[in-house]
């Protein structure tokens, strides 16, 4: 799954998965609080799974988890 906005640079991915963790710039009042992609490692992590994520060069993240079990992408 892919969604669009500024640009993430690599490092500051892998942070975006601790709770209450967001892209700089987006604290403060708003939508969201920061906890999305940390229970998506949790429930992921509790099904044996992986979860991987990248900045997408035009802007944005792409989130891919993977489940035992599931066919390849």
């Amino acid at each position: 799954m892919a969604n669009g906005g500024p640009v993430i640079p690599a490092e500051a991915v892998g942070p975006l998965f601790e709770p209450f963790r967001r892209l700089s710039g987006r604290a403060g009042p708003g939508p969201g609080s920061g906890l999305g992609l940390s229970i998506v490692a949790s429930v992921t992590a509790a099904h044996q799974g992986t979860v991987a994520a990248r900045g997408l060069p035009a802007g944005g993240l792409e989130v891919t988890v993977t489940l035992p079990g599931a066919p390849p992408a």
